[in-house]
């Protein structure tokens, strides 16, 4: 297994270098005029992208030699991608049983607020990851992304009932209450997604999103059954809990599978890019079963 960076020895798995990269993303990604103060945010942005880009050779390195062991052929890395579900860094946490049958309230909503505070808008990012790919995994993109937008239904569209939730339970999401943790995970996946020197990572961290996420998903949503939220208000995660299964299955044969078979580079950077998120997803739940005194 990879080594586990220290945090003490980065200078970037830190609040405050998290929280600037939060911001910067955020306004970088936002549409603006071409007349609002260019030169600085060029400036910015130069400035922004090196960090940026140490902040994810830094990941890289944490997990580049549990990488380099992973098939390159078809059905060996498929094996060993799926095989992520179950051995993956993060996987089977207790923090989501523990969410689902004994936490209060106040702990849902806390756990929630990061969570949401760190979702970097999956639609947006399989958007940005499919731009120039070979045409059988861009299809099966864009159909994982016409599911995000609710196949054209704006009530059936992902991003919204999450804003929902954060609603209905008034869940605090301000970068600065956020933990640099939740704020890691947003921004490695940003990173991945919006620069084509990563692309192939980020094909690997979005797929092995839709491998995991139907287990936490499901313990998630039986935690807000328990405190009384109706099946509508907690449509996000009961909906990701069953979608998800066949989003992986699709996205396994249909992007993962022809991509190696064109180019088997392409399973070491997918199989970096899925560590990748795993392990920030992994210092997630040990940062949150820290605050709820979880040892």
């Amino acid at each position: 297994m990879a080594t586990r960076l220290k945090f003490e020895d980065s200078q970037f798995l830190q609040q405050n270098f998290q929280e600037q990269l939060s911001r910067w993303n955020r306004s970088r990604l936002a549409p603006a005029y071409p007349d609002e103060a260019v030169a600085q945010r060029l400036e910015t942005d130069a400035r922004m992208a090196r960090l940026e880009r140490a902040f994810i050779e830094e990941l890289r390195a944490e997990v580049r030699p549990e990488a380099a062991r992973a098939p390159t052929d078809v059905e060996g890395f498929i094996a060993w991608f799926e095989e992520l579900k179950q051995s993956g860094p993060g996987q089977h946490d207790r923090l989501f049983p523990w969410l689902a049958d004994e936490a209060d309230r106040d702990q849902i909503r806390w756990f929630l607020g990061q969570e949401a505070a760190g979702e970097a808008g999956f639609d947006d990012l399989v958007a940005m990851t499919q731009v120039k790919l070979p045409t059988q995994a861009k299809m099966e993109l864009a159909r994982n992304y016409w599911d995000e937008m609710g196949r054209g239904n704006v009530k059936g569209m992902h991003g919204p009932m999450l804003s929902q939730l954060v609603d209905i339970l008034d869940l605090e999401t301000r970068i600065e209450q956020t933990c640099w943790e939740s704020l890691a995970l947003a921004n490695a996946m940003t990173a991945m997604a919006t620069s084509r020197f990563y692309a192939w990572h980020s094909v690997g961290a979005l797929g092995v999103i839709e491998l995991t996420a139907p287990d936490r998903s499901a313990h998630t949503a039986r935690a807000l059954k328990r405190i009384g939220l109706s099946n509508a208000e907690r449509r996000y995660f009961d909906l990701h809990a069953v979608l998800d299964v066949k989003h992986s299955k699709d996205w396994n044969e249909e992007a993962i599978k022809p991509l190696v078979a064109e180019d088997p580079r392409r399973a070491t950077a997918m199989a970096e890019g899925a560590l990748i998120r795993l392990r920030c997803g992994a210092r997630c739940f040990d940062a949150y079963r820290a605050h709820f005194g979880l040892a």
